[in-house]
């Protein structure tokens, strides 16, 4: 990705606190304005007391007004970082809004894209959005800064003396220019660095989360040692780029220290064989640090600008990719006609990966408003491929998906959402009550009809059980609780939002064989009264389905009722013998 495309999106962000940035950047011109006069005032004093032999006394009547001077400029310069530093980090907190809803919109379809394992989504979330703040609360008022101040202190030295403003005008541009030089090899640098942290952080997240097995296959000291390899190469990149930036640093620091030298000699000598006034030189003299001090700071302020550079390279690509998930609006009317039951029909529908893979080729089915569709196959088939596209985190790249006979594409995705209830295979519970967790998706929910969803879930009387009951905490995950009281807490949360369409991915995968029989009952209470989707494990839930739909590599193999299959003794009937073993046995999940 070119870097003025990043730049382009870097200077769009900008934008969005233009206000306060402004706002900040003549606060600071204001302060460079009172350096100014206040430079002017010292060099009269100084001009008096030894050239006309001034006395304290006849001075005092300037130190009020230079006092005030002094507080002014440092009050100047608080409120102008103040406003810079509160809308960096305003902005950075609305970037990382986007991102993250941006991430949402892609849903998990994006993790399955090799370039944004959730490692690196991490890194940009944290790291990389941190990383902005230098950019906007410091590198985009010094930019201004390095036009405005310069060009008025040039200003005023042009009236006390032309040569030293000449040598200021040749000589300041060397400094942008090195800079630039510099800057060219430290931005290949910094996006090097930040790829290495994206790759480290992915690499060690994934080991994490497999800590458990690597220890069973004792390879976790070979983990280690990748990992330990993979910090190694980091720490030599970061060493680069902190090697280049002292290096730049230094030459800024010399060509503005060498100008300075010879505006120096210049009135040095001037003053010796009395071409110009001690007020005139001295004055200058004073003003030209802070002529080339805004150039230095965006000098040290670029790599602010480098970092970010190479920390929003991930964040355009996450905003500016094509997810398929972007629902127009039309017309409100759409939506509460689905109330009454929701009917889904496939037309040849086809889905790819990030990675090129094709995951669903030309599937094809319908769904009647109150019928139960039943998804079998083989790990891979497409079974959560298909789930992911009808709860609008992927567009189908070929085909249509139709609700009541409207394509899918043109609903408001969150109006749409309103009338699903999901429930994966392994629930997530945040940390909350029990009671939060259940009216999650219902939060005005009673606590009555909370109880009545968590009675028909075969979840109220382990609850009530616990010392706070439905106030008990749960920890990050539902971590205390038992699969399988997990799963009917996320049953009851599906049962409180009596939802038209239910998406079921073996929701009593968890549970004993006891629990279960009393789960189907409110499952089959649950299909009595909403369109249901069920990705299926086991046989008793496929043998009540009105429409089984076997899958295997993305393709329909069969379709029909649990009769019509076995009758047919093909692809499904042989997965029944094989895969199912009685009436509890698994199949692979898809």
């Amino acid at each position: 990705m070119s870097t003025k495309h990043i730049s382009a999106f870097l200077k769009s962000q900008s934008s969005r606190a233009r206000r306060p940035l402004n706002l900040s950047i003549v606060l600071s011109f204001a302060a460079g304005i009172v350096l100014i006069v206040q430079m002017g005032v010292i060099a009269f004093v100084v001009d008096a007391v030894l050239t006309d032999k001034a006395s304290l006394t006849d001075l005092l009547f300037l130190l009020p007004p230079l006092v005030i001077l002094f507080l002014l400029r440092a009050i100047l310069s608080y409120f102008s970082e103040r406003l810079a530093l509160n809308a960096a980090i305003d902005l950075k907190h609305k970037l990382r809004k986007d991102l993250l809803a941006r991430l949402i919109a892609k849903g998990p379809i994006l993790e399955r894209g090799s370039e944004n394992a959730v490692g690196d989504q991490v890194t940009m979330l944290t790291e990389g959005i941190e990383a902005m703040e230098g950019y906007f609360a410091r590198y985009m008022p010094a930019m201004v800064m390095t036009v405005l101040l310069p060009f008025a202190i040039l200003a005023v030295t042009l009236t006390r003396d032309w040569l030293s403003a000449i040598v200021m005008v040749v000589t300041a541009p060397l400094i942008p220019v090195f800079m630039i030089l510099i800057g060219k090899g430290t931005e290949k640098l910094n996006q090097k660095q930040w790829r290495k942290l994206a790759r480290l952080s992915a690499h060690f997240l994934d080991m994490i989360q497999g800590l458990t097995t690597l220890k069973l296959f004792n390879a976790s000291r070979r983990e280690a040692e990748t990992v330990s390899r993979m910090a190694e190469s980091y720490r030599r990149t970061t060493m680069s780029v902190l090697r280049v930036a002292f290096l730049s640093s230094l030459v800024l620091e010399f060509f503005a220290t060498v100008s300075i030298a010879i505006i120096a000699v210049l009135i040095g000598f001037r003053l010796l064989y009395g071409d110009m006034t001690f007020f005139d030189g001295f004055y200058v003299l004073l003003l030209a640090p802070d002529f080339y001090l805004p150039l230095r700071n965006m000098g040290t302020h670029y790599h602010a600008r480098m970092e970010a550079v190479g920390a929003a390279e991930a964040m355009v690509s996450i905003m500016e990719m094509d997810d398929g998930t972007t629902q127009k609006d039309t017309s409100a009317e759409a939506l509460p006609a689905l109330a009454g039951g929701i009917a889904v029909e496939f037309r040849s529908v086809g889905f790819s990966y990030p990675d090129g893979s094709r995951a669903l080729e030309e599937v094809s089915f319908k769904l009647e408003a109150g019928q139960s569709l039943a998804l079998v196959g083989p790990s891979g088939a497409g079974k959560s491929t298909i789930i992911d596209l009808i709860l609008g985190l992927a567009r189908p790249g070929d085909g249509q998906i139709l609700i009541n006979g409207i394509d899918l594409a043109s609903l408001p995705i969150e109006a749409w959402r309103t009338q699903l209830a999901y429930v994966p295979q392994k629930p997530t519970l945040f940390s909350g009550t029990i009671l939060d967790a259940i009216r999650y998706g219902q939060p005005d929910a009673t606590l009555e009809s909370v109880q009545a969803a968590a009675r028909l879930a075969e979840a109220h009387d382990f609850i009530t059980a616990l010392d706070d009951g439905y106030n008990h905490q749960l920890n990050e995950k539902g971590a205390g609780l038992s699969g399988g009281q997990i799963q009917r807490i996320a049953i009851a949360r599906a049962l409180l939002r009596d939802a038209p369409l239910v998406l079921l991915d073996e929701p009593s995968a968890h549970l004993d064989r006891n629990n279960e029989a009393k789960i189907q009952t409110a499952l089959h209470a649950l299909e009595q009264r909403s369109t249901t989707i069920t990705i299926a494990h086991r046989l008793h839930t496929i043998e009540e389905a009105d429409i089984i739909l076997v899958l295997e590599k993305g393709k329909v193999m069969e379709m029909g009722s649990h009769d019509a299959l076995m009758q047919q003794n093909g692809a499904y009937a042989a997965l029944v013998r094989s895969n199912f073993n009685g009436t509890s046995g698994e199949a692979h999940n898809g």
